[in-house]
């Protein structure tokens, strides 16, 4: 997915896409390496100037093209994808940066320059180039670090140290002509791009342009969320990349990307790229946000974006196998620009470092704005919600002492006024929009109240109202979601777990019904179940998916024997079932006879079109709480840069999960972010309480009753086997998102 989300941004991806395509921005980089290393400006710069792509983000009334950062964003990530040679990063960082200083007629002649096609680079922060007085004259001297596109400026905007408050940068745009500065060309490993350090002898900058205004932080923050953005750009052609070379690489009779070691890379690659360009994106909204969230949000995109970038394009070249590392193919460009940004970004550690302080206080915040719209739906919503807040819910659930599965008025009326699921259709739910859904839990959460949860039956019940007799619907919709009746779901069997097609609880019919012969195991809440959803064999063998049909089982058959299975960390949460010739009647075959792999998609199907904000999976929580009381073995620090990496992804995958939210309020159909952030959370789960493990020290030794994360790291399989194992998740987005060839 690109950085754009909405059809504007997406046009305007598009048209960078184009623009780099008519100018051979790949050829160019190979061919012109010396031209571009000099700081030449490319061919096709005054084509990207008069085209006003380098000022996207500036005011119209300085030449601008009066868009946001975030179109920007869009600008420079389609740039990094398409290798475009040339100043446009550092420049458009210089301007940003401008752009956010106090309004005057300098500062808008500068912009006007810049939005003119002027190149300029930023220097600083943190700049070792010193301000000084002499004579009654602004001086400046000293040199800067090696910086991306310093040799082909025009203009500098430099952030110089004064010597009594050497915290806060005087800020300066002094133009590259002026006298006692020596751009000092060095050798950079990026084809593309300049890499310069700019010496200032006694620069007199007293009538040079001069900034205020402006935060130094976050003008930092600025150039690593463009850069990231690039980054995130630069990865994603990497996935694409690779993906399309294995569809089309044969080896040994078929395309390499049918092998399932192929296949999980490259999956692995595209996670790689979705979490880099959502947490770019969210790095590039976060610049407005306070100090502590931009903090958040930067960081983790340091982590995520430039700082996986290197891993991406060597993972490229590995899949690409030997033609990968010729200087003909384009992957080592790739690999260089990597190289470049993560070198220029700094030490990862160090973002993690700077993370971990922020998220110590707390996680990203990923509320979302909503538009002002559907005021009467809004209204109406209330209403229900302050006559439900004036109930109470008694009775406990056997899922659990929590109001969200509790039992009551409150539950009865929130699902006699169709707010259980708003989403699902009239009378049981209201035909909600993504949008209505947004509002009714944003006025769940104003009142503090628990939106109702069906667990299990979430998934099940819209297949039954979908797909089921009018008397099933009748029956079973009305107590669910009340919370009167508990759903499980009875398809794994002990040789067939995600291999459905080897299923063998077998079907026979008999007059009135059916009988079921066989088992299930790994099935979640079966004890606690009064419903299960069974999937059984009504066809022979050779049929596989087609020989199966859908069952609706009444857990109280007393030909089911329903054995707990006690897990590692003591508790028992799945179940063996085992079917004793158990008779199922005609009415309670959901659909018809052969249609139960369709089904059963359309069952795994549901999780995608539920509409809901983030909420934090207790990985980063953990945690945070280990360091606030001082529970961690080691160093602080490290301690910090732990919660830091962890933050990093579960904020990537929040992020990620906001994106595809706010493409679904735009009308779209639901993408891949589901299949993807499932099996980046598998991964986090795992990682996150290796973690926490780590931090305790000794106190790992202790029992699971006695310590929180030995308890969480017993319970890793629920995360990592219960929805389906990393390797199927792998294959799920292998083919069904990239389109791989089937084994």
């Amino acid at each position: 997915m690109p950085v754009a989300l909405d059809d504007d941004q997406s046009a305007l991806a598009q048209a960078v896409s184009g623009f780099a395509e008519r100018h051979g921005a790949r050829e160019s980089t190979r061919k012109d390496t010396v031209k571009h290393k000099a700081g030449e400006r490319p061919d096709h710069w005054l084509d990207l100037v008069s085209l006003g792509l380098h000022a996207v983000h500036l005011p119209e009334e300085v030449g601008g093209q009066g868009g946001s950062i975030e179109d920007l964003a869009v600008v420079v990530a389609e740039a990094g994808r398409a290798l475009l040679p040339g100043p446009l990063l550092p420049t458009v960082c210089a301007s940003a940066i401008v752009s956010t200083a106090d309004v005057d007629d300098a500062t808008a002649d500068v912009l006007e320059r810049f939005a003119g096609g002027a190149p300029g680079a930023v220097l600083g922060p943190p700049s070792s180039v010193a301000i000084s007085e002499r004579a009654g004259r602004m001086r400046l001297d000293g040199r800067s670090a090696a910086t991306q596109g310093a040799a082909s400026a025009e203009l500098f905007v430099v952030a110089a140290r004064p010597g009594s408050t050497a915290d806060t940068p005087v800020w300066f745009v002094v133009d590259r002509q002026s006298a006692g500065i020596d751009v000092d060309i060095v050798d950079g490993v990026d084809l593309g791009r300049d890499l310069a350090v700019v010496r200032f002898s006694d620069v007199d900058v007293t009538d040079a342009v001069r900034l205020s205004g402006i935060d130094a932080d976050g003008a930092a923050d600025v150039i690593v969320a463009m850069m990231a953005a690039e980054a995130a750009g630069v990865i994603a052609w990497c996935s694409d990349s690779a993906t399309e070379f294995v569809k089309s690489r044969n080896q040994f009779g078929r395309p390499i990307g049918a092998f399932q070691a192929v296949q999980h890379r490259v999956a692995q690659l595209r996670i790689t790229s979705e979490l880099a360009t959502a947490s770019a994106w969210d790095a590039v909204r976060g610049l407005a946000d306070t100090s502590g969230q931009r903090s958040h949000a930067v960081a983790g995109a340091a982590v995520m974006a430039l700082g996986r970038a290197v891993h991406a394009a060597v993972e490229c070249l590995a899949l690409h196998g030997a033609i990968g590392f010729t200087w003909e193919h384009d992957v080592h460009m790739y690999w260089r620009r990597a190289v470049a940004l993560a070198g220029l970004a700094g030490p990862v550690e160090s973002w993690e470092a700077r993370l971990g302080e922020a998220a110590v206080d707390g996680p990203r915040d990923f509320s979302l704005t909503l538009p002002d719209a559907e005021a009467d739906f809004r209204r109406r919503t209330a209403d229900v919600l302050d006559q439900a807040a004036a109930l109470s819910n008694p009775h406990v659930s056997p899922m659990g002492d929590n109001d969200a599965v509790a039992i009551g008025p409150r539950r009865t009326l929130l699902a006699e006024r169709g707010l259980v699921v708003p989403s699902w259709p009239r009378p049981y739910g209201l035909d909600a929009s993504p949008l209505q859904q947004l509002i009714a839990q944003e006025e769940f959460d104003r009142r503090g109240l628990e939106q109702p949860s069906m667990a299990i039956g979430q998934w099940v019940l819209p297949v039954v109202l979908k797909h089921g007799r009018p008397e099933q619907i009748e029956a079973l919709a009305v107590p669910t979601l009340r919370g009167e009746l508990i759903w499980c779901q009875l398809f794994s069997e002990p040789d067939a777990g995600s291999d459905v097609a080897s299923l063998t609880l077998r079907a026979t019919k008999t007059d009135g019904g059916w009988v079921l012969s066989g088992q299930k195991i790994w099935t979640t809440q079966a004890h606690l179940a009064d419903w299960g959803m069974c999937l059984a064999r009504t066809g022979d063998e050779d049929s596989k998916h087609r020989g199966l049909s859908m069952f609706l089982i009444d857990m109280a058959n007393p030909q089911l024997d329903v054995r707990p299975i006690k897990q590692a960390n003591g508790e028992a949460d799945f179940n063996e079932v085992f079917f004793d010739d158990a008779f199922v009647p005609d009415e309670m075959l959901l659909g018809q006879p052969g249609e139960g792999w369709a089904l059963t998609i359309d069952t795994l199907a549901q999780e995608r079109l539920f509409i809901g904000t983030y909420r934090e999976t207790g990985n980063e929580q953990r945690i945070r709480r280990i360091i606030n009381d001082g529970q961690y073995a080691g160093s602080r620090d490290d301690a910090l840069r732990t919660l830091g990496r962890i933050s990093a992804r579960g904020a990537a995958i929040a992020a990620m999960n906001v994106r595809e939210t706010l493409r679904r309020l735009q009308g779209h159909d639901p993408g891949p972010a589901t299949s993807i952030g499932k099996a980046a959370a598998s991964m986090l789960h795992v990682d996150a309480a290796a973690a926490a493990l780590n931090l305790i020290g000794p106190a790992a030794a202790l029992s699971e009753t006695q310590c929180e994360p030995v308890f969480h790291e017993l319970d890793i399989p629920t995360w990592v086997i219960g929805g389906g194992t990393l390797e199927i998740q792998l294959n799920t987005i292998a083919t069904f998102v990239l389109g791989l060839p089937r084994r």
